[in-house]
């Protein structure tokens, strides 16, 4: 019986892996199909995201299945509550993905982001994957030091978003109020991706230490500075 308990912790791991990498490539191929006016593609990510759905409703019966069952304690209480956490996370990153497709498949056959901005926007969209990857193989890993890191790795992508606001701010900027538009809230997708991909992390270092991934970082910041000294 207490084998079959944990392989279904382990399947309720795996489902998170599955998710985490389904809205990853969710990202980069909605990414493509905006900076390409690409319609099939944009499509395809749409319809994708209801296999991410009915992965987080499979997990979330699971899930709710053990608690009834198992009554877990301690440490399996704290994965089975923080599972049914990041499966929340990972399918609104997916929702996000399916909002920049959406945004690809509105002004097509129009390319929906300007010239000027197509390299700014395909890095967001390669930074959001390379988060989501990351934050996969913690998943996997179980590597707090790694999970810590995902923060730090999240600060390219604010710096991103702020470039695109100064665009958008310059005077010189001729692209009209309809595509000022689309480029904020495009920009804000890659963001709030980004934060949901560190919060899968966060959520890990919960897991593993039962400490929360701030307060860890408070505590190691300052002994970093005494080396540093």
């Amino acid at each position: 019986m207490r084998d079959a308990y944990h392989e279904e912790l382990d399947s309720i791991g795996d489902g998170l892996v599955e998710m985490a990498r389904l809205v990853g490539s969710a990202i980069g191929r909605a990414t493509t199909s905006i900076l390409d006016s690409d319609l099939k593609l944009a499509e395809s990510v749409i319809e994708a995201d209801q296999r991410v759905d009915d992965l987080q409703h499979e997990l979330e019966a699971r899930a709710i299945a053990l608690l009834a069952r198992q009554q877990p304690v301690a440490t399996d209480l704290r994965i089975v509550v923080t599972s049914l956490r990041m499966s929340a996370d990972l399918e609104r990153s997916g929702d996000l993905a399916q909002h920049v497709a959406k945004l690809a498949r509105l002004r097509f056959p129009e390319r929906a982001i300007p010239h000027d901005l197509h390299a700014t926007i395909l890095e967001m969209g390669q930074l959001a994957q390379r988060l989501m990857a990351k934050a996969a193989e913690v998943i996997i890993t179980k590597d707090v030091d790694l999970a810590l890191q995902l923060e730090q790795d999240d600060d390219e992508m604010d710096l991103l978003h702020r470039t695109l606001f100064q665009h958008l701010l310059d005077d010189r900027w001729k692209h009209g109020i309809e595509t000022a538009v689309d480029v904020t809230l495009l920009g804000r997708y890659y963001e709030r991706f980004a934060d949901h991909a560190v919060s899968v992390a966060k959520r890990v270092v919960f897991l593993v230490t039962g400490e929360h991934a701030d307060d860890l970082q408070a505590d190691i910041q300052p002994a970093t500075g005494v080396e540093g000294a």
